[in-house]
């Protein structure tokens, strides 16, 4: 029998979940199913929580459970919970361990990324350790394959963020700009 691909493990995650899951204690086991329990995410397009500001975890949750921000499996899962519910949430996120920046990165890329992050001032928003800060999410160590698909929503307009600075930033980059950061971002 062939192990279960992370896609298929997140899904069934999703429908095992208690039915009529009220609490955040109840949901979190799925969450992390999805994103990591050590915080790190293993399955691809699936963004690493870990250590992620909970102000942050907070407001995305919030934007989910209203449908601001549409994703299946998050609507899902944000369907119902409290206020309180997303509070508890965000603080377990955060306490979970920051991911590890993926290895071995290419020097040269990582000097040329270093100043296209410089220039487009990554680190005024998301912090000089890319960690994030309040409702600013940590980007460093992030999964490369998110950060790709993210920066270009956000260029494309298809991700609308609650304050458009990013939305703004994504406009002056071009895809070589998009694969460099992704790909620096990922490792820091």
């Amino acid at each position: 029998m062939r192990p279960l691909a992370p896609s298929a493990l997140c899904l069934l995650a999703l429908l095992t979940a208690p039915a009529n899951a009220e609490s955040a204690a109840e949901r979190l086991p799925a969450c992390l199913a999805c994103h990591g329990e050590s915080g790190t995410s293993a399955n691809p397009g699936v963004p690493s929580l870990g250590a992620m500001p909970a102000d942050y975890v907070v407001t995305q949750l919030y934007l989910f459970r209203e449908r601001q921000r549409v994703a299946d499996p998050m609507n899902a899962m944000a369907e119902g919970l409290s206020d309180d519910d997303l509070r508890t949430l965000g603080d377990a996120v955060a306490k979970l361990p920051a991911p590890k920046p993926e290895a071995n990165p290419d020097p040269a890329r990582m000097e040329a990324a270093k100043a296209l992050a410089a220039k487009h001032q990554c680190g005024s928003c998301h912090g000089a350790d890319l960690a994030g800060q309040d409702q600013i999410p940590r980007v460093g160590a992030q999964r490369e394959d998110y950060l790709l698909a993210t920066l270009r929503a956000y260029k494309s307009g298809a991700r609308a963020g609650y304050d458009p600075a990013m939305n703004e930033v994504a406009q002056g980059l071009s895809e070589d700009d998009i694969t460099a950061l992704s790909y620096y971002l990922a490792h820091r």
